[in-house]
């Protein structure tokens, strides 16, 4: 079996490619730029540039790679970027995505794309896969179209939607746990965001969620998240206690304290009793999620 990932230099294009490789899959991973990741002596590893917003390239590229399974998770998914530049959001996330899928038709590939919690509007939370849609910023927006476009793929399709993903990045950017960490041990105050619900999502869950949807290669809609539904500063709390950082550093506020461009849904968060039910999927508890973003070698 070949799985092609797109955007693989990102948090989730790491940990997914790094399992896949464990499990014996061969792993064809795609990014924008130079490879950042460090499996290139791996022979089941192979890395392509690819810029989904160079149609001819995508096409020659999936092609020649002739996946069995391809993994979209390449996206603009900073939701401020994405409201202050409609046009580069668009292009990434809904053309893009509808490139890679007429590319992936064209050899028959099962498609497998990555969504998110912000296509909710955040008025219920704990969303079940067939609640309505309803985003309240531009890059829900953009995932939601993207979803679309995905549902009408001629061959075999499945979506994971995941929420607030978390744990060791060692592809670079940092979540909230390392911000957390960074600001604490300089001693510094930090703001958290106390009045919106997730159900945060640890980045080895997400991985072996996907890797559950790519070996059973169930059709429709999945959501990959945690169970435990917490605020930011909630788990900013519990990180610090984990760590044994002042939490008295770590300011309480509202989301009306920041100036961001794009709001954000005040809950969301996932039942995933389908994900449970159908793929064995089965979180860890936040607590073994925090020991493994930290400690785990």
């Amino acid at each position: 079996m070949r799985v092609l990932i797109t955007g693989a230099n990102g948090f989730l294009g790491y940990s997914l490619s790094a399992l896949l490789l464990k499990k014996g899959v061969a792993v064809i991973a795609t990014g924008s730029g130079p490879c950042r990741l460090p499996f290139q002596e791996n022979s089941l590893f192979r890395y392509i540039p690819m810029d989904i917003t160079v149609p001819a390239a995508v096409h020659q590229q999936i092609k020649l790679a002739a996946a069995d399974i391809i993994v979209h998770t390449a996206a603009m998914s900073k939701p401020d970027e994405c409201e202050l530049h409609p046009e580069k959001a668009y292009a990434v996330n809904v053309r893009g995505t509808a490139e890679v899928l007429e590319a992936a038709a064209s050899i028959g590939s099962h498609f497998l794309f990555l969504s998110t919690d912000f296509i909710f509007d955040g008025q219920t939370g704990m969303y079940q896969e067939e609640d309505p849609p309803g985003p309240v910023n531009y890059y829900g927006q953009t995932k939601l179209e993207a979803e679309l476009l995905t549902r009408q793929y001629p061959f075999d399709y499945s979506i994971a939607r995941t929420v607030l993903v978390y744990g060791n990045n060692r592809s670079g950017r940092k979540n909230i746990l390392g911000m957390v960490k960074e600001k604490l041990e300089k001693g510094e105050v930090f703001k958290v965001v106390d009045d919106q619900l997730r159900t945060p999502t640890f980045i080895e869950d997400l991985s072996f969620g996907i890797w559950k949807m790519i070996e059973q290669r169930p059709k429709g809609i999945f959501h990959i998240a945690g169970e435990e539904q917490m605020t930011p500063y909630e788990m900013a709390v519990r990180t610090a206690k984990f760590l044994g950082y002042n939490v008295n550093l770590l300011q309480r506020v509202n989301a009306s304290t920041f100036t961001e461009p794009a709001k954000r849904p005040l809950k969301t968060g996932f039942d995933i009793t389908k994900a449970k039910k159908e793929l064995g999927y089965q979180p860890v508890p936040f607590e073994k999620g925090l020991e493994l973003t930290f400690y785990q070698k």
